[in-house]
């Protein structure tokens, strides 16, 4: 009997959802994101809340496998970008940079393996966003390796609501030409740089963090005015819209 106690209380201490000895909690700031986030009011006026537009450089495309080289990010506040308080680290792996993605970024290995650990970058980036609504063009990619990161460092995930700028151009091209559906181009590029040029806005060179988080700023504030009826939209109305449906709490 004694051995049968034993055995079962071996396989429960192994088990979710029971914390095994010495195993961390999640990072208090992901903590008090989460309570945040939970109870957030959705139904205020978007000049209430702060918005972080971030962007990353990566070793790859597979959420599950590569890595951060690069983070940037800007604020809006107001709906008006703050320049003055953004944000932008390189990152070292914990592998060589790959040679192809090098010819997207720009980032060497050598360089990289001069950059802080992720664990270190990763502290400011949460009390960079700390309570900001997170927008992003392609955001569930940046959220996907950042979540896994997150999880792997620190016992937790980001909570706070996401925002794509990709669902909320799709969103408006097809408002735009429901009038003359013929007129649409179902081939049309949502790439971040083809959608500015489009839509004639200020162009930063691509495929540097910083540089495409503020790009996206544009990109964002461009569409929320274009989209936006005659009364002042809110939360809500902008995560019915372009909320992340993988990440944050929609």
């Amino acid at each position: 009997m004694l051995s049968l106690t034993v055995f079962f209380s071996s396989i429960l201490s192994r088990s979710w959802p029971f914390r095994q000895s010495g195993e961390k909690p999640e990072h208090p700031l992901l903590a008090q994101s989460r309570e945040y986030f939970a109870s957030l009011d959705l139904g205020k006026p978007l000049q209430e809340y702060d918005f972080v537009v971030l962007d990353t450089e990566l070793t790859g495309l597979k959420v599950n496998k590569d890595e951060i080289v690069s983070i940037g990010a800007v604020r809006i506040r107001e709906m008006r970008i703050d320049i003055q308080e953004s944000l932008y680290y390189c990152v070292c792996p914990t592998r060589e940079v790959p040679k192809q993605s090098v010819l997207v970024h720009g980032i060497t290995p050598a360089q990289a393996s001069k950059a802080p650990p992720l664990k270190d970058v990763f502290l400011k980036l949460l009390e960079y966003c700390g309570n900001s609504v997170i927008i992003g063009h392609n955001i569930n990619l940046d959220m996907g390796v950042i979540n896994r990161c997150l999880q792997q460092n620190f016992r937790g995930v980001l909570y706070n609501l996401c925002v794509d700028t990709m669902r909320l151009a799709r969103v408006y091209q097809e408002r735009h030409w429901a009038g003359a559906p013929e007129g649409f181009n179902i081939a049309r590029s949502y790439n971040l740089k083809a959608l500015s040029q489009e839509f004639n806005l200020p162009l930063f060179p691509e495929h540097n963090a910083f540089n495409d988080a503020l790009q996206t700023a544009y990109l964002f504030l461009f569409l929320v005015h274009k989209l936006q009826s005659s009364s002042t939209w809110t939360l809500n109305g902008l995560k019915r819209v372009g909320g992340s449906r993988k990440w944050g709490v929609v």
